[in-house]
């Protein structure tokens, strides 16, 4: 929380720059789970008032301080965060105040009321306003925050309308060309200027993700094959995020070899680690491969970049370099305790309690080298990236 003054400098849920507001949404997420995998509730206030500060005149998360800079997946990192709330039974909002599933709700029609027919038979462009830069782009980020809502909010619900959008918005990516069916790759986006003909072939963890765990979602909820192949598909997939000559350490592969990932682009491992742990509770059989390609991060790159802040066992984002890079690791590591948790709830199957108690499950030896990387890494810096 040492980037973070928004409770005492009157922007609440926003950290200090460079982090865009986005970033802010994808934070209070990873706390979320913080919580739910360990019951530390050092930080729910301040989440709960983050998340509730940040809801925007109609309640989607389109608040006007954001209309020169907000985007279609900007919105829905916010949406994932108030989707985890919901699922994880997080602290409900005092009353009078939208509620989690409510909020996910509207930020799921909002985004749909954007999709685009007008140009390339579908998706969503990556801008809301006309105004901003990117607005005649159509990038695969915001269609995969789409899906992802709309697989999460299938299960929550039941309702099958949220299942159609799903495959609505799969059949888009699929039929456009953004996503390679023989090696499972996505591919960044396309140009309504050219009638979204030319891809831009650059992949980034985070699309990838958000489509691993929604077609784990899926399969989870409809019990189908096709989901269940699309999620081992996918899984085959992000191989080329897993560097094989360290290792097996994540990277993000289109811009971590040559040093040129902004600020933005640090944060997208931290997706892929959380996705990916969804995934290995929603569809079982892929926890075995997850839990390897995670403990490889943490084993042989993860522990040698903690050397860094103030503190000198701040983690690094880069862990193909040998020491710290300036940022942390609380994903990677906090979703080694998946498997002690409860999966992600329905709105039929809430517990009555509002807080969490994991399982006697799992491995105590590994609970316990969890326990001190989390230590570790939240005495010198929350932040969530990779």
């Amino acid at each position: 929380m040492d980037y973070y003054n928004g409770d005492r400098d009157g922007t609440l849920g926003k950290f200090t720059w460079p982090y865009y507001w986005w970033e802010a949404g994808a934070a209070w997420g990873s706390l979320i789970d913080y919580w739910f995998y360990t019951g530390d509730t050092s930080f729910n206030q301040i989440v709960t008032d983050a998340l509730l500060a940040n809801v925007g005149p109609n309640n989607d998360y389109m608040p006007e301080s954001e209309a020169t800079t907000e985007g279609n997946d900007d919105q829905a990192f916010w949406g994932f965060a108030v989707m985890a709330a919901a699922e994880r039974n997080f602290t409900t909002p005092p009353y009078r105040q939208p509620q989690w599933r409510e909020l996910a709700e509207s930020v799921f029609w909002s985004m749909a009321e954007r999709w685009d027919m007008s140009t390339c038979n579908g998706g969503l462009r990556w801008q809301i306003f006309e105004s901003n830069n990117g607005y005649d782009y159509k990038n695969t980020i915001a269609n995969a925050g789409l899906f992802l809502l709309a697989a999460r909010l299938a299960r929550f619900t039941g309702n099958l309308a949220y299942v159609d959008w799903a495959e609505r918005i799969w059949n888009w990516i699929e039929g456009v060309g953004l996503l390679d069916t023989e090696h499972y790759y996505f591919y960044d986006g396309v140009s309504v200027t050219d009638n979204c003909s030319r891809i831009t072939t650059y992949q980034w963890s985070y699309n990838a993700a958000c489509f691993l765990a929604g077609s784990a979602y899926l399969y989870n909820f409809t019990h189908s094959s096709l989901w269940g192949d699309r999620t081992q598909n996918i899984l085959n997939g992000i191989q080329v995020f897993f560097d094989s000559d360290s290792g097996g350490v994540m990277y993000e592969v289109a811009c971590e070899l040559t040093e040129k990932c902004n600020t933005d682009m640090r944060s997208f491992k931290a997706y892929l680690s959380r996705f990916m742990g969804l995934t290995a509770i929603l569809a079982p059989w892929t926890y075995d491969r997850i839990y390897a390609h995670l403990v490889n991060t943490i084993v042989n790159g993860v522990a040698q970049s903690c050397t860094g802040g103030t503190d000198g066992v701040t983690c690094g984002t880069s862990w193909l370099i040998n020491g710290w890079d300036n940022t942390a690791a609380l994903e990677t590591v906090q979703n080694l305790l998946i498997n002690q948790v409860p999966a992600p709830y329905t709105g039929s199957i809430l517990p009555s309690s509002e807080s969490s108690e994991s399982s006697d499950t799992g491995d105590p030896a590994g609970d316990e080298i969890v326990s001190l990387l989390l230590i570790m890494l939240l005495g010198a810096s929350w932040w969530i990236t990779m």
